[in-house]
């Protein structure tokens, strides 16, 4: 949220010539073997243009029903900070393709009734991990500020042991508004 806000401010201090925040929904599909990270996940997002071709972006996508996980109930956040490209080349006036890579962590979080059981997971109750993130997006305008955001992401989690792969594709699609559209 601080991060918001820091981006919120900032931006017509740094000229920017686009913001954009946009909420949506998405799904983790199972990969890997068992136990599945998968499932059904929310997705939050800030981009800051400084020209029509370079940006800032962060992002937050969190499992909003808790999964099941050796007879716990687990939660987990995906949180990136990326530079944006858009292709002016594929931009159109009711179409903005994003190119994104980054950086940013993940957080699992264990909820159990017995420290016996916690004690069987390694990394209960929290595991925080570095992950890296590459995506590939699209703002498809409705109006001219509103726009519906169909997106692919994938997080490449080093050691993400608790899921048996390191790799975590995501889909989503997410509603938003362009502040400063040209």
């Amino acid at each position: 949220m601080v991060l918001l806000m820091a981006l919120a401010i900032s931006a017509p201090a740094l000229e920017a010539q686009q913001v954009d925040a946009y909420f949506g929904f998405g799904q983790l599909p199972s990969h890997g073997p068992s136990p599945h990270l998968d499932g059904p996940f929310a997705d939050f997002g800030v981009n800051v243009f400084l020209n029509k071709q370079f940006g800032v972006g962060w992002q937050a996508a969190w499992r909003w029903v808790s999964g099941d996980y050796a007879d716990m109930k687990y939660d987990t956040t995906f949180q990136t900070f990326d530079g944006i490209f858009q292709p002016s080349i594929l931009r159109t006036k009711r179409v903005s393709p994003e190119i994104r890579a980054g950086l940013g962590f993940n957080k699992v979080h264990f909820q159990f009734d017995d420290q016996q059981s916690c004690d069987q997971v390694s990394g209960c109750p929290n595991s925080h991990f570095f992950q890296g993130h590459v995506a590939g997006a699209a703002r498809i305008y409705l109006s001219e500020h509103i726009f519906v955001r169909p997106a692919v992401d994938v997080h490449y989690v080093p050691q993400f042991h608790l899921f048996g792969s390191s790799w975590a594709p995501r889909y989503s699609v997410s509603f938003g508004y362009t502040f400063g559209r040209e």
